[in-house]
């Protein structure tokens, strides 16, 4: 059984996907997540930290939906423009 995971505190899907997908009840998928304010709706600033900083924060309120934490973070990809 596949439950759509939403929260209020991480910016909307942008596009034919959902912000999370908890499947079984034991595995979590979480969307990529850019570095919206979901407060502002807008980047937060133009440093690589504080961008970093929102984008983690956005994937954690997801979690939270799911009762999780970044405790529970098995694995993770980040994606960069320009390494």
């Amino acid at each position: 059984m596949l439950k759509e995971l939403k929260s209020a505190n991480a910016p909307a899907a942008i596009g034919p996907y959902c912000q999370g997908i908890e499947a079984q009840g034991t595995v979590i998928y979480v969307s990529g997540q850019l570095p919206i304010d979901p407060a502002t709706g807008e980047f937060p600033g133009d440093s690589i930290q504080i961008q970093t900083k929102q984008s983690l924060e956005n994937i954690k309120a997801i979690l939270a939906e799911a009762g999780c934490t970044m405790a529970n973070v098995v694995k993770s990809t980040v994606l960069l423009k320009d390494i």
